[in-house]
């Protein structure tokens, strides 16, 4: 007999699988079924042994694993001396550079490429800069097009992902620990090794798989700055349905691209349960922070002139660009995003869909948070059968292809009862499916580290599960439910990859425009583009800005 409790938390994850069910799975065995079973006869096999056998694919699936690898281990290299930083020390204007530091995570793909353009494309920056002072005929940096060009776009965008789990990990980790060992003779060298290395395995591995599986589903940064020469999982999945129309090719690579995730994911989920990782909060008092010797200080203006370097130069590149016209310095950029629609490329004015924008994200962000408890407080139970497995269907829809799920919508969403083609809602349930598995993440660590004996001792007195809820479990985990809100509308409004085969022309989000804006020639068009990432890119700013106001190393 099932016991209650495992009975109703398995009651809470009804709503977010029945979701799933008609906005993920459905979505996804229609175009399956549409590729594998063309004209009623079986071609799974042959797409599958063509797969691995076709020199070309498989050099796409080695290339893949080689990029996402090889991001992972960089990102790695670049960003534990800044997590230790962070960890180790207090100094001014930390939270403004960590705040600095995850406003590229949620950049759109092509507000990021935009950005390295702005700065080390051939028209960028420092290329002209160097031409101008340096007397060259053209320009040094050759980075276009080449597997350098993405894979420093990669370690810009994840950066954030190891400075925050290692760096709030290593923040919580109890400092009498190595201050025995150096009592006992230990050198730095053997505390390290013996000590802090082991102590954060966990959270090095969770941070380098959630890279490693943002990497291999990379999409719109190798689509723009890799060029046609280089082609993901991804990126091939956009080539054989949209521009060779190969459904069944597109299929066997989005199904192949989902399994690997689960894997990881599965993985990721596993490690979760046995250590709580929160992304933009830490779960507990940082016990390492002390004032900086002036060994310290040293380490603190290398990283953080080296995260000047690699995070905000092109974002400033880019808020240069928006400002800067043939001219010189203007507004003219800003002024014709609400020009009138007879003088733009829209159905509507380009100012409308930064409301578009905001009103998409408030719906997605109620729809996450609903959903997110309701998952989160299920999964918080660790002894429950199945954990695992529940857990990482939870986060699968962050494996999917989103071009793959574009597809889906338009084959499954097209007649009644489901005819969600022309309805508003269907970019809103979009962006849900992508943020609410991150609220997840943001409310289970919370959920976890409150002890199961405060809620038996609510019961023993009377209280109704409501009522415990209500009094014990709601206080102790508001923060993180606001946290999550935040962190979903961000990811709402810099969504792109599902955005651009949902919505409508008169329903066009920020960064929708701003690809059409990119794919525009004129130098209008590129200021606009500009112009629009920049106004994204301040939104996420203040809204990771709240999140560092609601961090509890801001308590007191």
């Amino acid at each position: 007999m099932v016991k209650p409790s495992i009975l109703s938390g398995r009651l809470f994850l009804i709503p977010p699988l029945l979701f799933l069910l008609f906005f993920y799975f459905y979505p996804l065995g229609k175009i399956f079924l549409l590729s594998f079973f063309p004209e009623k006869s079986l071609n799974v096999i042959y797409q599958g042994g063509h797969l691995f056998s076709n020199a070309t694919y498989f050099k796409v699936l080695w290339f893949t694993f080689w990029q996402a690898a090889v991001s992972t281990a960089l990102t790695l290299v670049v960003a534990l001396p800044g997590a230790y930083i962070y960890a180790r020390y207090t100094f001014w204007g930390k939270n403004l550079l960590r705040t600095l530091s995850s406003v590229p995570f949620v950049l759109p793909t092509v507000v990021t490429a935009a950005a390295f353009r702005a700065l080390l494309g051939p028209n960028g920056l420092i290329n002209n800069w160097l031409v101008r002072h340096g007397g060259l005929e053209y320009p040094p940096i050759e980075l276009d097009q080449t597997v350098w060009f993405f894979l420093l776009a990669h370690i810009f965008y994840n950066y954030t992902l190891v400075l925050r789990i290692v760096g709030d990990s290593w923040g919580r980790m109890d400092s009498r620990l190595a201050e025995a060992a150096s009592l006992l003779g230990a050198t730095d060298w053997q505390i390290l090794k013996t000590i802090t290395l082991p102590l954060l395995r966990p959270a090095i591995i969770s941070a380098s798989l959630l890279v490693f599986i943002f990497c291999f589903t990379s999409f719109g940064i190798i689509l723009i700055l890799g060029g046609p020469g280089y082609a993901t999982i991804e990126v091939e999945i956009y080539r054989q349905a949209v521009h060779l129309f190969n459904l069944p090719m597109a299929a066997s690579l989005s199904l192949l691209q989902i399994l690997m995730n689960f894997g990881l994911m599965w993985v990721y989920s596993r490690l979760g349960q046995k250590n709580a990782f929160s992304f933009f909060a830490g779960t507990g008092p940082n016990t390492l922070q002390t004032t900086p010797s002036r060994g310290g200080r040293v380490l603190i203006c290398i990283n953080v002139l080296f995260m000047g370097i690699l995070l905000a130069a092109p974002l400033i590149s880019l808020l240069a660009a928006s400002f800067k016209g043939p001219q010189g310095w203007t507004l003219v950029y800003y002024k014709a995003l609400f020009s009138p629609v007879a003088h733009s490329i829209f159905a509507v004015a380009p100012g409308k869909a930064i409301f578009n924008s905001l009103i998409f994200a408030l719906a997605a962000t109620c729809l996450s948070v609903i959903l997110g408890l309701f998952a989160a407080n299920s999964l918080a139970s660790s002894r429950q059968p199945g954990q695992t497995f529940w857990e990482t269907l939870i986060m699968m829809p962050l494996a999917t292809s989103a071009v793959t799920l574009g597809f889906g919508y338009i084959i499954t969403l097209n007649r009644p009862p489901f005819d969600l083609r022309d309805s508003l809602l269907l970019i809103p349930l979009a962006h849900t499916l992508v943020a609410f598995p991150f609220v997840v993440r943001c409310l289970l660590p919370s959920l976890r580290a409150i002890p199961q004996s405060l809620r038996d001792a609510a019961s023993l007195l009377g209280s109704s599960p409501l009522q415990i809820w209500q009094q014990i479990d709601l206080p102790l985990v508001a923060r993180s439910i606001l946290i999550g809100a935040i962190f979903s509308f961000s990811i709402s409004l810099g969504e792109f990859g599902a955005t651009s085969f949902v919505a409508r022309p008169h329903t066009p989000t920020m960064p929708l425009a701003i690809y059409r804006f990119l794919s525009q020639p004129g130098d209008l068009n590129y200021g606009q583009a500009m112009a629009m990432s920049s106004i994204l890119m301040l939104v996420t700013a203040v809204g990771f800005w709240a999140l560092e106001m609601l961090s509890p190393d801001n308590d007191g």
